[in-house]
């Protein structure tokens, strides 16, 4: 992996970190919190959604929507846990 390919992995984790913290209320996790969701939430939509046989497209708009899904459902899974506990 290049640093051209790192940084845009970690600006596509911040924005879709940031979008889902705001759209799931109380689950901000800070800047750097924010970036790992998002990322996650990437690997959790690259994995969820080819199985459910829904596809975005490719490009950067795409890869920020994917991993948006894949971190809301990331962030709400949390907070369920969270409760549980």
């Amino acid at each position: 992996m290049d640093v051209q390919a790192l940084i845009i992995w970690l600006i596509v984790g911040a924005i879709a970190g940031w979008l889902a913290g705001m759209l799931v209320k109380g689950s901000g996790y800070g800047l750097i919190g924010d970036i790992i969701v998002g990322i996650v939430g990437g690997f959790i939509a690259g994995w969820l959604l080819p199985r459910l046989g829904i596809a975005i497209g490719g490009g950067f708009i795409a890869a920020i929507i994917d991993a948006f899904i894949g971190a809301v459902i990331l962030l709400i899974a949390l907070r369920l846990i969270r409760r549980v506990a």
